[in-house]
């Protein structure tokens, strides 16, 4: 299952973090500079050869909204588990589709997607279905395929600022330190290699992986 705990009402970690702030998630991304790893992601992504491209955990739609509008000619659809986020993503535009699905059961055909994208979601799984989610991912992915994802990664303590420890100490995030993504990935059938890191001012070292499903 997504992330949960036996204190939260859902079998996922909402894109907020909790129901009550989904009305303040684009408001709070934004502050966080998420336009910024968005665009980043994309720019990796190398979508002007692609036709069809896919992003799991989608929230409320920014980045898939941000990657049609730089590539028109791209089918690009938004999966998500919260039906109210993708309510929200709906009302912002009638060029996508976004549909309700678990990273670790994806309702897509086997090699549907050029392009996988994933902006700060794999926290949200338990590290129980991380490896489920991964080979989802590399089933939908074409031969050749790609998926680019940015999260929290890093080491624990390679980070100043009482936030950034406070968050990569949480079991959210320790399931992505140290080597554990590309371990995921790599065990899932990619080739992994990590593109970039930068640091964040508030959520710690963020990671930029490219990850390739032999052709």
């Amino acid at each position: 299952m997504d992330c949960v705990t036996k204190h939260h009402p859902h079998d996922y970690l909402p894109a907020a973090g909790h129901d009550a702030l989904l009305p303040a998630y684009d408001l709070i991304s934004r502050l966080l500079g998420m336009n910024r790893v968005q665009e980043a992601l994309i720019a990796q992504a190398e979508l002007d050869d692609c036709r069809r491209i896919l992003e799991i955990g989608c929230g409320t739609g920014n980045l898939t909204i941000m990657a049609k509008r730089a590539h028109p000619h791209l089918e690009v659809i938004g999966c998500d588990p919260d039906r109210r986020t993708l309510d929200r993503a709906r009302r912002k535009t009638d060029e996508i589709r976004f549909d309700q699905g678990y990273a670790e059961r994806l309702p897509y055909a086997d090699g549907e997607f050029d392009r996988v994208l994933s902006s700060m979601m794999l926290h949200h799984i338990a590290d129980d279905a991380k490896p489920a989610a991964a080979a989802e991912i590399f089933r939908v992915l074409r031969p050749g395929g790609r998926l680019h994802l940015a999260d929290i990664a890093g080491d624990e303590t390679d980070e100043r600022g009482l936030a950034a420890r406070l968050i990569r100490r949480s079991h959210h995030a320790a399931g992505n330190l140290g080597d554990a993504i590309p371990r995921l990935l790599t065990a899932a059938g990619f080739d992994c290699t990590e593109v970039a890191s930068q640091r964040h001012r508030i959520l710690g070292r963020l990671n930029y992986f490219r990850a390739t499903r032999p052709a």
